[in-house]
């Protein structure tokens, strides 16, 4: 004899439901990764459309429209030329603060120069209403020197609140001094306006010795970079063999690579002096030792995640998870890692404007993840 069909009075309904509520709001919550898409050739970056829509970016030097049923649009037209080969390709996007009404966004690639080498540039451009192409290209931050190497272009942006943007700048690995030198972009954060001049109030304006655009120094290979709630800028950036970052780099701070890290040569040995500390370079807000190779950082700023608020999240690639940062101030007071079980390597990690955290996952068949908490 078949069992009755299960089912709840409403008044249990109702019980049910109050319990799941307070399980989460106790904190007794998984966090469960769903497919939105997949078939993406190693994607870099995620951006949230205000119709629903994703725009991601894939490294070979793809842009493409991912509709909210998880469809795939055709590539843009529209892009620029791209050095795509190892680390290199099309990398970061972000959309303007009015996209709303200018449809602008910014997106950051390996240029490709003269004689094979390459540099990292910053490029501005409209989304036509179709959303089948970019419209109104203009490049407006090149990197220089260029360099031949297709390793360790940085290439994280962030719009500040007074409106200008922030561009991470790797050291190229294969020319880690040009990151002490300030007449190199290389190994830098950089602040422009969005038409590409430089701020009048950057840390190094009206040096000789300097160049006008870079705001911060010393870095090695930047991989993240976001807004906390309060406004302050906060990135992360691999070390060698150990020594991951986390840094809130400052107007015209040094933080030290290559003088100074918590890491060492590949196959061991020391780097330089083997120091890790020294008098006018900052120390990393945290380090990871050995290395989780991090990648893209958000921060929760929704009620998705019950008492996580506030919280930073940082992908690891080498990891395959995520990390959960908990901050006193501006120091790490805990660190908690996700979604152990992925086994995929996690390049970006963004919240979307419904509050829940998404997650790009790199590899050439890379998905797009949303991160639902469940009792």
């Amino acid at each position: 004899m078949r069992p009755p069909a299960f089912s709840l009075h409403p008044a249990r309904t109702l019980c049910v439901a109050a319990l799941c509520s307070a399980l989460l709001s106790a904190h007794a919550f998984n966090v469960q990764p769903q497919v939105v898409a997949q078939g993406l050739q190693n994607p870099w970056a995620i951006a949230f459309l205000p119709d629903g829509h994703f725009l991601v970016t894939e490294r070979p030097g793809r842009m493409r429209v991912v509709a909210a049923d998880g469809s795939l649009g055709t590539p843009l037209q529209g892009l620029p030329a791209i050095a795509a080969g190892g680390q290199g390709g099309l990398l970061d996007v972000v959309l303007d603060s009015d996209f709303a009404s200018n449809r602008t966004l910014y997106f950051c690639y390996s240029e490709p120069a003269t004689n094979g080498t390459n540099g990292t540039a910053l490029a501005k451009a409209q989304l036509s209403a179709d959303q089948t192409q970019l419209e109104a290209l203009q490049i407006i931050f090149s990197q220089r020197p260029k360099k031949a190497s297709q390793l360790h272009f940085g290439c994280r942006i962030v719009e500040r609140p007074d409106g200008t943007l922030l561009l991470t700048l790797g050291e190229r690995s294969h020319f880690k001094e040009e990151a002490q030198n300030l007449q190199s972009h290389l190994g830098k954060i950089v602040r422009i306006h969005k038409d590409g001049s430089v701020p009048k109030d950057n840390p190094f304006m009206g040096r000789t010795d300097a160049l006008p655009e870079i705001c911060s120094y010393g870095h090695r290979s930047p991989q993240g970079a976001a807004l906390a709630p309060d406004g302050t800028f906060w990135m992360n950036e691999h070390g060698p063999q150990g020594g991951d970052e986390i840094n809130r780099p400052e107007p015209g701070k040094n933080y030290g690579w290559p003088v100074i890290t918590h890491g060492e040569n590949y196959g061991g040995g020391k780097i330089g002096e083997g120091i890790t500390h020294k008098e006018g370079m900052e120390q990393p807000v945290h380090h990871w030792t050995p290395s989780i190779a991090v990648s893209g950082m958000a921060f929760i700023t929704s009620d998705r995640y019950p008492g996580w608020k506030g919280d930073m999240v940082v992908g690891a690639l080498k990891a395959q998870r995520l990390e959960r940062i908990r901050l006193k101030g501006n120091q790490v007071s805990s660190v908690e890692p996700l979604l152990a079980n992925l086994g995929q390597r996690v390049r970006d990690v963004r919240q979307g404007p419904d509050g829940w955290l998404y997650v790009l996952t790199d590899r050439s068949n890379g998905q797009l993840l949303r991160l639902v908490a469940t009792p």
